[in-house]
């Protein structure tokens, strides 16, 4: 059940060999490059291509020569940074030199923040006293342990050519099968990553969903993987040593979860690496032990006033996957179950922001269906790819064009005045201390904390299902746009694009709020005409429990009948006001009803009205001269004058007439902006 796969990696592989002064870095090269050894070798070698036939997988190798000399220092630090894989050599004859490793080398690796995994080799092996060999595992275990990058030591001798290809065939393997991804050696345990990614290899494998693989489906697996069957014998044995090493491993039905796990670790820890990474890009994980962006769709090609939501079938499997998590058929997802669904994924996705405590849970924190939904649609509108991504872990098998479609562009549903969306997205404006939080925190019925707490990101989101008449149910997507960030936010000309509707929250109590969440309206609204991306727009009278300042009536009354959108909505933070998100879906949906007009837009539109008019009163001019002119000319014709008393430059009033096409003229460009 082994094998070697090849690896998805383009290009050659470098490998840096680096070590102390006279230490038999340059015999080694050269060793591995021509197959013998000299005595005499330069200082430095050039860089030596591997010839590709000396590794199994064929994949280039560039060998790169140092000097460890100070003067060298800039050229040395270069290569390490720019290295795959990197090769440090002590000589066993030398003790001091293999010290020299864990005081300097490996040490200043870690502080040049090179990350590349190193092969220790200790060269003249040759030069060692028969009788007084060293332990080299002995030796090397500790260092290994304090120095987990090292992938393998190994002990070489150029003089006799011996070993001398495995220390590169190692460091090759070492970039194209890590193991660090795969175990933690230290612990001597799979890692999680790792695990997920092998669970939802064994899920695929298991046809009959019977939590075990049968000899027939683990023939299958072998074929898929490695393109040769098994023997009945050769699984009888795979078997054999499963049961006898890991009990847990077999039952009746065949090989089981833990089992089939136990082979891969069994494989790792015999420095088998390219036998599980094998199995992983068979099924399409990359070094990250993630999906590669060959199994996933390209960037959706969108407009920034364009969305992505999940469709029908996606949902209708998001449903079913909800009730078989369900564990305890509570109606809910508890942190348990939710770890559950991700179980089979590089990880929970949910366990960071934005969609922690997104979405709406009951009183016992668990997930509910329509909190489970909203995430989901929270991701889709977020990151359709990475949403995608997290359905094919799941177990959704269907194509991108079942799951997730892109939305019709924003600008065309203000032109057509209705917006068939699923899921809207509201951007909430408003100063500090006014109220954006709390409302943020009651759309999934989250209290707020006793205490203000600013918000400073501007990743912070809450979602949930509104209910609409006729019984329709949206998502809308409430986004906080904290004040600090607002002027750089829409200093960005894309910055309204994504939103459907915005809401201003004020605290009615304040004055200074007032003024400031004006500002903040004045500021989308003028982004808005000159970004063409025009949003309707609610305003919040937040803390309404609260005694008003004395004018905030007849200001809020005067602001919003000026800029012609609805009077404030008057809220508190007391209650959870439902009603107010049904009004912003409700606008959203009918966005050219609450679109603010500022000064500057009512002139620009009345000056556009204005060329409007004078364009078709011009066409009708114009059409009223051709059609006067197709009534002269057979007469002028049928008279025999002649061509040159035809041409405009020699009629009577010729300027005139030229001047009212120069206007014309002129006129169509204002219109078009030139």
């Amino acid at each position: 059940m082994a094998g070697v796969g090849s690896d998805n990696r383009s290009g050659d592989i470098r490998i840096v060999v680096a070590g102390d002064a006279g230490t038999g870095k340059t015999s080694l090269v050269f060793a591995a490059s021509t197959g013998h050894f000299v005595p005499n070798v330069p200082s430095v070698l050039p860089p030596a291509k591997l010839p590709e036939d000396m590794f199994p997988t064929r994949v280039p190798v560039t060998v790169i020569d140092t000097s460890s000399r100070t003067e060298n220092r800039t050229t040395l630090v270069e290569e390490l940074k720019r290295a795959d894989a990197i090769v440090l050599t002590y000589s066993c004859d030398r003790p001091p030199t293999l010290d020299s490793l864990t005081s300097f080398w490996l040490p200043e690796l870690r502080r040049l923040e090179v990350t590349a995994p190193v092969i220790v080799a200790g060269c003249r092996q040759d030069t060692q006293e028969e009788e007084d060999p060293t332990n080299l595992e002995q030796v090397m275990s500790p260092i290994m342990q304090q120095f987990p990058e090292i992938e393998t030591c190994i002990q070489c001798s150029a003089f006799r050519v011996t070993q001398v290809v495995e220390v590169f065939y190692f460091a090759q393997k070492a970039v194209l099968y890590p193991a660090a991804p795969l175990a933690d050696q230290e612990a001597g345990t799979l890692k999680p990553r790792c695990i997920r990614a092998l669970k939802r290899i064994f899920i695929l494998c298991d046809h009959d969903r019977d939590d075990a693989l049968s000899d027939v489906e683990l023939n299958d697996f072998q074929i898929k993987c490695f393109q040769a069957p098994l023997q009945p014998s050769e699984i009888s044995e795979v078997k054999k040593v499963v049961q006898q090493q890991y009990p847990g491993g077999i039952n009746d039905r065949g090989l089981t979860l833990a089992g089939f796990l136990f082979l891969q670790a069994l494989f790792i820890e015999k420095g088998r690496t390219e036998t599980t990474w094998t199995v992983l890009r068979r099924f399409g994980y990359n070094n990250d032990i993630r999906l590669a962006d060959d199994r996933l769709p390209p960037p959706f090609r969108r407009h920034p006033d364009q969305s992505a939501e999940l469709r029908d079938d996606a949902l209708d499997f998001l449903r079913k996957i909800f009730f078989k998590f369900d564990i305890d058929g509570d109606g809910s997802l508890r942190t348990a179950e939710v770890e559950g669904l991700f179980s089979t994924a590089p990880a929970n996705p949910w366990n960071e922001a934005p969609y922690r405590d997104a979405a709406e849970k009951n009183v016992l924190g668990g997930l509910t269906l329509d909190g489970f939904l909203s995430t989901w649609a929270l991701m889709a509108l977020l990151d359709p790819i990475r949403c995608f991504e997290y359905l094919i872990y799941i177990g959704y098998a269907g194509d991108v064009s079942s799951a997730i479609r892109i939305t019709r562009r924003r600008l065309l549903d203000r032109k057509k005045q209705q917006s068939d969306r699923n899921v809207y997205q509201c951007f909430v404006f408003g100063p500090k201390e006014a109220g954006k939080s709390t409302i943020l925190d009651s759309f999934p019925g989250r209290p707020s904390p006793k205490e203000y707490v600013p918000t400073t990101t501007d990743n912070h989101y809450v979602v949930h299902i509104v209910d609409q008449p006729g019984d329709t149910k949206k998502a809308l997507v409430l986004r906080e746009i904290p004040e600090d960030n607002a002027e750089k936010f829409l200093s960005s000309k894309d910055a309204l694009a994504a939103c459907d509707v915005a809401i201003f929250v004020y605290d009615r109590s304040c004055e200074s709020s007032w003024k400031r969440a004006t500002e903040l309206l004045l500021s989308v609204a003028s982004q808005g005409e000159a970004t063409g991306y025009e949003v309707p727009c609610l305003i919040a009278a937040a803390k309404d429990d609260l005694d008003p300042y004395p004018t905030e009536i007849q200001d809020s009354t005067r602001v919003s009948q000026d800029l012609g959108i609805e009077a404030p909505i008057r809220i508190s933070g007391k209650l959870r006001d439902v009603n107010i998100f049904c009004r912003i879906v409700s606008v959203a949906q009918h966005p050219h009803l609450s679109i603010p007009e500022t000064e500057a837009g009512k002139s620009r539109k009345q000056y556009r009205q204005f060329i409007s008019r004078s364009l078709k009163f011009a066409s009708v001019g114009a059409a009223i001269a051709f059609v006067g002119l197709g009534g002269v000319l057979p007469l002028l014709l049928s008279r025999n004058v002649a061509y040159d008393d035809l041409k405009i430059s020699n009629w009577p009033q010729k300027k005139e007439k030229k001047r009212k096409f120069d206007v014309f003229a002129s006129l169509k460009d204002i219109y078009n902006g030139k």
